[in-house]
């Protein structure tokens, strides 16, 4: 199957992976090459993939912020569990996998990709059924972090119970009873992160997988932070924990 990804940052980054095959770039008649653009122009030759220049109207049609640029493409490539846990082992870090328990907003979809590429997550979990996948919005979501980020699609419980058995504590990000805030928890050594729903957060089976639950802690007037927020917020209180370790000089 072939989609359409679209937007100059999502085409380059997809272009810059390489991990997709690609059938053909279009770009709207009249597009200064130059930046971005000029980026992606050379990258595609690079990969021989056949140029067009169409019609800007015509871009429309085949998705959202299109920025004049649109990028035809295999569907994106899961892996498997096996992959993440290698990618964590050449990496020499201590394991950091992200599992999003039923998440439906592909908003908030890319915006966790984003952030956990961006910190060097080792790999993303995603559920088989009742959850947003990695469509061409979630790639423009996530500025095309999603091309870079390693992700599954398995049974989040099973996939907890291996983590597990590799040596990984698994955090829950919860408010409530039994939580508790960064200050009382080690962050340091591997962690499986769950972050639930919207609405619903986490379902029983997989929040009783957790060693502990983490609640982010609040001063102002509302109670809750938006799930894609909250986890974000988390990552970095993790990655703040573990000194930035890779941080880029």
């Amino acid at each position: 199957m072939k989609e359409w990804i679209w937007g100059r940052n999502p085409v380059y980054e997809a272009l810059r992976a390489e991990r997709r095959q690609f059938y053909e770039l279009r770009i709207a008649k009249g597009s200064q090459k130059e930046g971005r653009l000029a980026d992606i122009l050379h990258l595609a030759k690079n990969l021989s993939i056949p140029i067009s220049q169409v019609p800007r109207e015509s871009l429309a049609s085949l998705g959202g912020n299109h920025q004049g640029t649109a990028l035809q493409a295999d569907v994106y490539p899961y892996v498997d569990l096996h992959q993440i846990l290698k990618n964590a082992k050449e990496s020499g870090d201590p394991l950091l996998v992200l599992l999003l328990d039923t998440l439906k907003d592909p908003q908030n979809l890319g915006t966790l990709i984003r952030t956990a590429e961006a910190i060097g997550v080792h790999g993303i979990v995603l559920p088989y059924r009742r959850t947003a996948t990695v469509t061409p919005a979630v790639v423009s979501a996530s500025s095309g972090a999603s091309e870079h980020m390693l992700i599954t699609q398995a049974n989040l419980a099973q996939s907890l119970t291996q983590l597990k058995e590799g040596g990984a504590w698994v955090v829950g990000l919860e408010e409530g009873e039994g939580s508790q805030t960064p200050d009382q928890v080690d962050l340091t050594g591997p962690l499986a992160v769950v972050v639930g729903s919207e609405a619903e957060g986490m379902r029983h089976l997989v929040r009783s997988s957790c060693d502990f639950l983490l609640a982010l802690p609040m001063r102002g007037k509302i109670d809750s932070l938006n799930a894609a927020v909250a986890g974000s917020v988390a990552l970095y209180l993790i990655w703040q924990a573990r000194d930035f370790q890779g941080l880029r000089s």
